[in-house]
């Protein structure tokens, strides 16, 4: 049995929260690997509807769920999803869920300062979450984190704080706001302390059982390739590795452990904040994708920008992440549309690329070329099988795999958990 990673392929609200609920069904452990709780999440079980962030999709379906140490971990958000997901009756207990002890804590001085700088940015802005995220990840890379193991030795960590402090205190000074409270956030570290430390393992350690006896494991991406720190449209990415080859690290069970990466692709495109967009629809066709998308972010709230599908984007995707089949999803998205367009290439003043360039400003300066196609009347709302679909819906979808070079394994065709059609089976290819 297969192993396997699913990533956004695109800037993310691609609709992975469906998908892995879909395979999280099938899996014995879910593992969330990389991000924090930027990262939304909106299952929908029967007349339940769950909205996770930092919390393995996997809970909600009895799964072991795993949160790995490539994650930022914060121990204030993790008390209050799993107390709201306690009283929506799920069943949350240090046999089912683990945290690994090698987590980096976001603290309250992290938001702080990812406000801080966002709001001082002006033009600049990148349209983080302020959820603290990148400053967080700043100190692991710096060597300046605490992190979830230190919670148990809070009297031990006077020397790790002094390094800690030494750097934000002197980033506050600058904004002009008072240091950091230090004997408030050991106080406030204590306070949370017992909640947390019951889930905290090894988890590298419990992952290799695992493994070892054979069960299914489901590495479940946050966020989008289109995002990644190093692949995605810099400077407007998170600030993590996105891709799937982070499953390894950010778990600690090493590449071998990897045996398919499943991509979730929207049949459209959108992207929430700041940053270059070649398709996007400032018209009455982008209107409509959003609202019949419902394209609002599921932890910010914010309005998504839509566009067209672009073929581009998911082929640099599929390549850098190492997508061996797509999950289609919200096709029913674009019933009704007379015709549809997607991106085959750019043009960038005299020249035509058939990737996407490095460069912010080359990026925000090329223009789409479309490939025309013809729209469906037919509805594919709630399609299980091929024969559901409208002709011109599976001509579309050809078209999408000839162009990212990547089959579809499976499509989603509404919210509804069993509203998918399976083309390939991830956990035995």
């Amino acid at each position: 049995m297969a192993n396997v990673v699913v990533i956004g392929a695109q800037w993310g609200d691609e609709g992975k929260g469906k998908i892995v609920d879909w395979l999280s069904a099938r899996a014995d452990v879910v593992v969330r690997f990389q991000g924090g709780h930027n990262a939304g999440h909106t299952l929908v079980v029967g007349n339940e509807v769950y909205k996770l962030s930092l919390l393995p999709s996997g809970i909600v379906r009895g799964a072991l769920s795993v949160i790995g140490n490539g994650v930022v971990f914060d121990p204030w958000h993790f008390r209050g999803e799993v107390a709201k997901l306690r009283a929506q009756g799920v069943e949350i207990t240090p046999a089912n869920l683990k945290v690994s002890e090698l987590c980096p804590l976001i603290l309250p001085l992290h938001s702080e300062l990812d406000g801080l700088r966002e709001d001082a940015s002006g033009a600049g802005k990148i349209g983080t979450t302020r959820r603290g995220i990148g400053p967080a990840y700043e100190d692991k890379a710096g060597r300046r984190a605490l992190r979830v193991c230190d919670l148990a030795h809070l009297d031990a960590i006077g020397p790790q704080l002094d390094r800690l402090l030494a750097h934000h205190n002197a980033l506050r000074t600058g904004f002009g706001v008072p240091p950091v409270d230090r004997d408030a956030l050991v106080a406030a570290l204590a306070e949370v302390a017992p909640f947390v430390l019951p889930f905290a393992a090894p988890v590298w350690a419990s992952l290799g059982e695992a493994r070892r006896a054979g069960k299914r494991i489901l590495f479940e991406g946050a966020q989008g390739v289109l995002l990644d720190v190093d692949h995605g449209t810099y400077p407007f990415v998170t600030s993590s590795n996105v891709v799937a080859g982070t499953a390894a690290a950010g778990s600690g069970m090493g590449p071998g452990a990897i045996n398919y990466v499943l991509g979730i692709v929207k049949a459209y495109t959108t992207r929430v904040g700041s940053g270059p967009f070649p398709t996007e629809l400032d018209d009455a066709v982008g209107q409509r994708l959003g609202e019949r998308g419902r394209e609002f972010g599921t932890v910010t709230g914010r309005k998504r920008r839509c566009g067209w599908f672009d073929a581009v984007l998911v082929r640099q995707a599929v390549q850098v992440s190492g997508v061996a089949g797509m999950a289609l999803t919200k096709l029913d998205v674009l019933d009704g549309l007379d015709e549809l367009m997607i991106c085959t290439g750019y043009r960038l003043g005299e020249r035509t690329l058939d990737h996407f360039p490095a460069h912010a400003a080359e990026q925000a300066a090329v223009v789409p070329i479309y490939e025309r196609i013809d729209g469906w009347s037919g509805s594919t709302m709630g399609a299980r099988s091929w024969s559901d679909l409208p002709a011109q819906a599976i001509k579309y979808i050809r078209r999408v795999e000839e162009l990212t070079r990547c089959p579809v394994a499976l499509v989603s065709t509404s919210p509804e958990r069993d509203d998918t059609i399976l083309v390939r089976d991830p956990f035995l290819d």
